[in-house]
């Protein structure tokens, strides 16, 4: 972001009177500011504050029905209609375990929050959205007409906040990225010999801390029996496959607030200039292809045998989305998947250093 002169509230609600069709996230990158601000300078013309506890939030959901649940970052938007059941409530990590809303929360790094009314025609488009504290969306929940309006508004009541202003104070920042260290002062046997002792995917993070690692130092560094380099064009291919062949897979999207997951088949896939898209009853992903700096496909040992993974990476490192055979706990992996994943193009690794 520059260092001009932010615009002031009444200025960014004219920007958004004068550009009624471009996407929040779209304006807010043009006039200099985070999206978060974009919102908040609508507080009282349609926008109410709202206090971002997760926990709260995700218990009076239940009562909401169906809604439609947005997370997206940079590259990549998931979008999953159901309803928020089956959860599991943490001050470190918030769960939804539903059959269509599956997701993992964070909610230390929920910092702003809103709801948000929308005329559309004749009609109001009504939505909760929730920001980190560098002012990035982290997720975000749109009511369908099938939705309860009353607990709805019952819930927006409950989590209104005193503080109506229309500014708000963004952290440049943000929480804490993955660890950034040299792979130089890393042990490559250290971590083959940890890797190869996994016995669930769940522990790979801790691991990664514990060899201060970011994930892809790890890839570069452990060797192409647990992970090797793909071609770009890798992801579009599987998507292709997994359709042709009614393989249903399990789709991650998230950021530093949320881990928003997609289990089952897929089958509308919509290329679109640079997007990939895929247009399901349920199930809707848009994916910036050309946004794609590396593919990898990633071996995890677990006691169930190893599990296979996709995993898609931008330009700055960052994970854009990763897949993996849809599986449930003590299941073995899809031969099928599997078959696909270590059969995908691919292309010589480069060297640890």
């Amino acid at each position: 972001m520059d260092q001009r002169v932010k615009p002031a509230p009444h200025e960014i609600r004219r920007a958004r009177a004068d550009n009624p069709k471009t996407r929040e996230r779209d304006l807010a990158a043009q006039l200099g500011i985070s999206e978060a601000e974009l919102v908040a300078a609508h507080c009282g013309d349609g926008v109410v504050r709202v206090e971002p506890r997760a926990n709260d939030l995700l218990t009076g959901l239940e009562a909401v029905g169906e809604v439609m649940a947005l997370t997206r970052n940079e590259s990549a938007v998931h979008e999953k209609i159901g309803v928020y059941d089956k959860v599991v409530t943490g001050n470190h990590n918030a769960m939804v375990l539903g059959e269509n809303i599956d997701l993992r929360i964070f909610p230390k790094a929920w910092a702003h929050g809103f709801a948000v009314e929308k005329r559309d025609g004749g009609d109001i488009r009504r939505s909760l959205q929730f920001f980190d504290a560098a002012g990035e969306a982290v997720h975000k929940v749109h009511l369908r007409p099938a939705s309860n309006l009353y607990a709805y508004q019952k819930l927006v009541a409950e989590l209104e906040s005193p503080n109506q202003e229309s500014t708000v104070s963004i952290s440049e920042g943000g929480p804490e990225s993955e660890a950034e260290a040299s792979d130089a002062s890393t042990d490559v046997d250290d971590l083959r010999d940890r890797w190869s002792r996994l016995t669930d995917v769940h522990q790979f993070f801790g691991m990664l801390k514990t060899l201060k690692l970011d994930r892809r130092q790890a890839l570069r560094m452990v060797g192409q029996d647990y992970a090797w380099l793909l071609d770009n064009d890798a992801v579009s291919a599987m998507f292709h496959h997994a359709a042709e062949g009614e393989m249903p897979i399990m789709c991650f999207v998230g950021n530093r607030g949320c881990i928003q997951i997609h289990s089952g088949p897929i089958t509308s896939i919509k290329p679109m200039g640079p997007w990939l898209n895929v247009l399901d009853e349920t199930f809707h992903l848009h994916l910036r292809t050309d946004h794609i700096q590396e593919v990898w496909a990633v071996r995890k040992p677990t006691k169930d045998g190893h599990v296979t993974s996709l995993e898609a990476y931008g330009a700055d490192g960052k994970m854009i989305i990763q897949f993996f055979g849809k599986r449930h706990e003590s299941e073995s992996e899809r031969e099928d998947w599997r078959f696909l994943a270590e059969n995908l193009p691919r292309i010589p690794s480069p060297t640890a250093a």
